[in-house]
């Protein structure tokens, strides 16, 4: 049994790929290669239930940025890294009302760094709903946004997606956009990649904490979910390394192996994401725009 677990879609396509060899041929699966503002993207499609099973996840896009670019602070990267995801997210939620209300939620918990990026992103996130209604003169052009910090059960006493589901009553959202740290299979992946998906998520399934699952389904929404993969397992880690399963490891398989600076890494890739949101929502603004707004 393969013990590599990771939560891209373009990584579990390559253990697919991997374990079929070259005889195997993946049905209900279709990828291709892009880029956006200059940063390479790999959309992978899973087309149906097949597709589904296969690569353990639901059907739906997913489409990953790799932010190498932004990493080695080449000229203007954080405006096209912010760029990219504000176009993926658009191409993902389609045509939508300038009008139409959006929920973004941060996920994970705030107190734990490799499990801050959604409350990091929520503090990047122009809410802008109160000012629509108060101030219509001076916001009527934008986009009604409300932002959520939904905490995790341990310190709330509730399911992150009970409190979104009771905000989605309450709020009336056409769009929820969930954001949540991942797990990787790769290290070379580890705070590089961006993943943009339409198929909704569940916060916690990168840790094996699964929990009430954030989708169309059960928020009645359709919900655009964002990840950044910031722990692989120590088990995934091993077998990647040896190149086979290795045998024995006991509790050493369930560490989770995140980079030493990963407090910068998260913050960054936190403001990129954020940004990105709203630059998606509120497609009238520069970067520049949001800097200002939000300072």
């Amino acid at each position: 049994m393969d013990s590599r677990r990771t939560d891209l879609a373009l990584e579990a396509r390559e253990l697919w790929q991997e374990g079929a060899g070259d005889q195997g041929r993946l049905e209900g699966v279709a990828s291709f290669q892009g880029e956006r503002d200059g940063f390479p993207c790999h959309t992978v499609d899973i087309l149906n239930e097949t597709g589904a099973k296969a690569l353990g996840k639901p059907v739906g896009r997913y489409a990953t940025l790799t932010m190498d670019g932004l990493a080695r602070r080449e000229r203007d990267a954080f405006g096209r890294a912010a760029r990219a995801v504000a176009g993926e997210l658009t191409a993902l939620m389609g045509s939508l009302s300038p009008q139409a209300p959006v929920l973004v939620v941060g996920l994970g918990n705030r107190a734990i760094t490799p499990d801050a990026v959604g409350p990091q992103v929520q503090a990047h996130t122009l809410a802008t709903r109160h000012l629509v209604a108060a101030m219509p003169e001076q916001f009527g052009a934008f986009r009604p946004v409300a932002a959520l910090a939904a905490g995790v059960l341990g310190t709330t006493g509730m399911e992150s997606g009970e409190l979104v589901q009771a905000v989605c009553r309450a709020v009336r959202p056409a769009w929820v956009i969930a954001v949540d740290a991942l797990a990787a299979r790769s290290v070379e992946r580890l705070c590089r990649t961006i993943q943009l998906s339409n198929a909704g998520i569940v916060p916690g399934s990168g840790v094996g904490n699964h929990r009430f699952a954030l989708d169309e389904q059960t928020l009645g929404v359709p919900v655009a979910a964002i990840g950044v993969p910031t722990v692989v397992y120590g088990a995934t880690l091993a077998a990647d390394l040896l190149g086979h399963e290795p045998q024995g490891l006991g509790a050493a398989g369930d560490l989770l192996v995140t980079p030493k600076d990963i407090d910068s890494q998260v913050a960054d890739l936190s403001k990129v994401i954020g940004y990105g949101i709203n630059l998606a929502l509120q497609p009238q603004l520069s970067v520049e725009d949001v800097e200002l707004l939000l300072s």
